[in-house]
């Protein structure tokens, strides 16, 4: 009798050490994130609860529409025709040691976008150049991903 409680207890210790590695329920501490539209980069800065003790990538993927200018040969500038749609998305993994009892708080910021052709932003001919002068930024999500699973995915209307 007493080998199989050993055995039993042995058992139930390795399955509760191998549950501390996974996240139970991840959520963002102390509130929403907050986004900060910086013109053609948005920053998402959160802080989140319920980590396990394993490495974490945060991923945050937006939507837009961005503005252009348009530049002739002679470079001389002028406002695009077109609103560009982007989604820029931004990714970072964070080590299991930035983890300080199941909580994480990080920002992040996506990059630019890349420059739409000039066809794309309403340019008169593809001699133009076309750049982003700005994105209005309509939506974001953050993906938080630990031990190969998703244990948070949520999206906001910006």
């Amino acid at each position: 009798m007493r080998k199989s409680s050993k055995l039993f207890l042995v058992a139930f210790v390795g399955l509760a050490v191998v549950s501390v590695s996974y996240a139970a329920s991840v959520h963002f501490k102390g509130g929403n994130p907050t986004f900060s539209d910086q013109g053609t980069t948005l920053q998402s800065c959160f802080c989140l609860s319920g980590l396990g003790n394993a490495d974490v990538t945060i991923t945050v993927k937006t939507t837009g529409t961005a503005t252009t200018l348009c530049t002739n040969p002679g470079g001389t500038a002028a406002p695009g025709q077109n609103k560009v749609p982007v989604k820029p998305s931004a990714s970072q993994t964070f080590p299991a040691t930035e983890i300080k009892n199941g909580n994480l708080c990080a920002c992040l910021t996506t990059p630019p976008p890349p420059s739409p052709t000039a066809k794309q932003a309403g340019c008169p001919n593809n001699n133009w150049s076309a750049s982003i002068t700005d994105v209005t930024f309509n939506s974001a999500e953050v993906v938080v991903v630990q031990s190969g699973k998703v244990v948070l995915d949520q999206k906001f209307n910006l």
